[in-house]
């Protein structure tokens, strides 16, 4: 396949284009800084893997990459760990909207039109509850922010819908355990001997291994059976005390002092809502498809963390 992709550098990105070369694809990396590209993909280590110079919210000529593309993936996005100024906020809309117009204004212009777009969401579309379940049918609990920029950044991609011959798929993403993103800035407190239960510890920790978000957006783009919604959750969720514990124990820290609010907002800046707060997700869409995790549980996840190189 030829796919082009929206945040290839960053910490979910490079890890689906490492996958794509390794599976034997073509990918073109759409990117502000051409520069910094190929800095994480030299042409050595990454023969077929190219840089896309492109103005993320703007039409330009960058769209005709699109063309001839088999797939698109999206997964553009202003960080949510930051302080959030009001610049900050419309960034964070703005960089999910608008990339998912112009994306889906490319594939409309196109002359060879890609067969499907996986246009990532998250599962801060469903709002926090620690007494809700939520699965692909339900409605957002309540319309904060984040719940607004999802339902926003989603509405931008469904109207790809009205393009004969392109398959959508939206994996609503939970928090992703990894090498890198807020894992690791959560990992200082327990490194410092002083990691335990991260603000009242009740709350809902959806999460999702690196590796096994790869393959689910692998998957989407070569499986046409997929479309729609899908949870990309592992399906055990657990309550953040629990998530800390089996940290805790992945690094062979105790996990008895409780970690304060404030702690995980100076790491996290106000994105600390999305660990302070949550939400019980399942992936019943993926489970009813089949899909095999290799990290179900938690504890799994957090040892191979910790554990890789």
């Amino acid at each position: 396949m030829k796919v082009a992709i929206t945040g290839g550098t960053g910490f979910v990105g490079s890890g689906l284009v490492k996958a794509l070369q390794t599976a034997g694809h073509e990918v073109l990396v759409l990117t502000r800084d051409v520069a910094k590209a190929r800095k994480i993909f030299p042409a050595v280590a990454f023969p077929d893997v190219t840089p896309i110079a492109y103005t993320p919210q703007v039409s330009g000529d960058w769209q005709a990459t699109i063309s001839g593309c088999d797939g698109v993936v999206n997964l553009a996005g202003a960080p949510i760990s930051e302080r959030w100024t009001a610049a900050h906020k419309r960034a964070m809309l703005e960089s999910r909207k608008l990339v998912t117009e112009k994306l889906v204004e490319a594939i409309a212009q196109a002359d060879v039109k890609p067969k499907v777009l996986v246009s990532a969401s998250a599962i801060g579309y469903y709002g926090t509850s620690e007494t809700a379940t939520f699965d692909e049918t339900s409605t957002p609990a309540a319309n904060d922010f984040l719940s607004q920029i999802c339902q926003e950044w989603e509405t931008a991609a469904l109207a790809v819908k009205n393009i004969d011959g392109v398959r959508l798929v939206i994996p609503r993403i939970g928090i992703v355990l990894g090498d890198g993103g807020a894992l690791e800035r959560m990992l200082t407190p327990f490194r410092l001997f002083a990691g335990g239960p991260i603000g009242s510890g009740k709350q809902w920790f959806s999460w999702i291994h690196r590796d096994d978000l790869v393959a689910i957006l692998m998957r989407a783009l070569t499986d046409e059976s997929m479309s729609g919604i899908y949870n990309a959750t592992a399906p055990n969720p657990v309550r953040m005390g629990q998530a800390c514990e089996a940290l805790g124990q992945a690094l062979n820290r105790p996990s008895w002092l409780p970690v304060p609010d404030f702690v995980i907002e100076a790491l996290l800046g106000d994105g600390a809502i999305v660990v302070l707060e949550g939400q019980q997700v399942l992936p019943k869409h993926l489970q009813t498809a089949g899909f095999e995790y290799q990290y179900p549980t938690v504890g799994q996840a957090m040892k191979a963390v910790v554990e890789a190189p």
